[in-house]
């Protein structure tokens, strides 16, 4: 349990999924997790898993679909250089370039962690009610998407951390 905070409830898992407006096409949604901020209700977030829908195969095409988890609202997908990204993941398909057979694709995955290998208690705190989920895929013929699950709990904050947390994530965005 971090410091400055006491736990209200038991860990609890929230579900959330999105798919692009269209396809290749950033599109951001949000989960309220309907926190009260009256009584400096904050979540911490123990661990995420993000699932990304299977980019297209298309013979000659380089296609991938990617996603990322943020505290704050983005313009394009996140990574985790940004200081409120939680978590990416990102499929990718790479061809040869030619129009030859579907079979010269070479799939690649790359994703955070769900949860982090070195027993820290918890890889991040949401002090504002809401976070982010981004989805683009490239150089597919469908619109694609992600879904997946957020796992912590809910918990309450002295007034000088909860302040403190609001501040460094909104100025930080």
């Amino acid at each position: 349990m971090p410091r400055g905070l006491k736990q209200t409830s038991s860990t609890v898992a929230i579900g959330f999924q999105l798919a692009e407006s269209a396809a290749n096409t950033f599109t951001q949604g949000s989960v309220d997790l309907n926190l009260d901020p009256l009584n400096q209700e904050v979540f911490v977030v123990e661990s995420i898993n993000l699932d990304p829908l299977s980019p297209d195969v298309t013979p000659g095409v380089n296609s991938s679909t990617e996603c990322s988890l943020t505290t704050t609202t983005q313009t394009t997908v996140a990574n985790l250089g940004n200081a409120n990204c939680m978590a990416t993941a990102r499929l990718d398909i790479r061809t040869d370039g030619s129009l030859a057979a579907v079979s010269a694709g070479v799939p690649f995955t790359r994703q955070s962690v769900e949860a982090p290998s070195t027993g820290l208690e918890y890889i991040g705190i949401i002090a504002t009610n809401d976070f982010f989920l981004q989805v683009e895929g490239q150089g597919n013929t469908l619109a694609k998407g992600l879904s997946g699950k957020l796992y912590g709990y809910r918990a309450r904050a002295d007034a000088a951390i909860f302040s403190a947390l609001v501040q460094s994530e909104v100025l930080s965005a």
